[in-house]
């Protein structure tokens, strides 16, 4: 077996975890959240989080189980809606909050994950979200500088991956997923299923094995529906 491969979450993450690390969290929504990597560090019981992902579960699920123990200080996101406890810690001042639209987000990873320091947009120019930050004009229009983010510890979901750690992802689960994986210190997967190398078209390959330095095969998968909406019957 290759010596990627750990038993378990709480494995997987032994010697990584330690207070006032910036961790990033794949998925969108509830879908392609790295749900047992959550849970493991939940039970570490570290603190002082600053956590990078989209945004924060809903209430009892997802990241928000490390909003109710209080393990997070810090999110940097672009989507509070779904969880009630978020909005209150962050209204309450218990949480910061760093805000990002959403393309500027996903593009801050990227960046992190190719070495980028920074870019320029044009998204968010006039507003809050340029407060404080270098202006530059090109073409004559106003740009806004974003940093890149690098984070200590990226934790991401797959639906395959082999024992090289080359994943593919399913549908809106390859959103943020992906450039997470390139932009951690150290990447730990959880994948449903576990292959042998070879399995794979190497076409197929959403982030190749080099990215990977930690895989489980998840023990198990809830995979919870935020809004359920269905047509009603003729």
């Amino acid at each position: 077996m290759s010596k990627k491969v750990y038993p378990d979450a709480v494995t997987a993450l032994a010697g990584l975890l330690r207070n006032d690390i910036t961790v990033m969290a794949g998925g969108f929504g509830l879908c392609g959240i790295p749900e047992n990597l959550i849970e493991a560090i939940r039970l570490s019981g570290v603190t002082g989080l600053t956590v990078v992902s989209n945004n924060a579960g809903v209430d009892g699920f997802g990241l928000g189980v490390l909003l109710e123990t209080k393990q997070i200080k810090k999110m940097i996101s672009s989507y509070v809606g779904e969880n009630k406890l978020f909005a209150q810690q962050y209204l309450s001042g218990e949480l910061e909050l760093e805000f990002n639209p959403q393309g500027t987000l996903a593009e801050r990873i990227r960046a992190g994950g190719a070495g980028i320091p920074a870019f320029f947009t044009k998204t968010g120019v006039g507003t809050l979200v340029a407060e404080g930050k270098e202006l530059r004009e090109f073409d004559g229009e106003t740009y806004v500088m974003e940093r890149g983010i690098v984070a200590d510890l990226s934790i991401v979901k797959a639906w395959k991956g082999d024992t090289e750690g080359n994943l593919v992802y399913r549908k809106t689960a390859r959103n943020f997923n992906p450039m997470m994986a390139t932009a951690g210190k150290v990447t730990v997967v959880e994948v449903e299923e576990l292959v042998e190398p070879g399995s794979f078209d190497p076409d197929h390959i959403h982030t190749p094995g080099i990215f990977v330095q930690r895989i489980i095969k998840g023990a198990k998968f809830e995979k919870r529906i935020e809004q359920r909406t269905t047509r009603p019957r003729a």
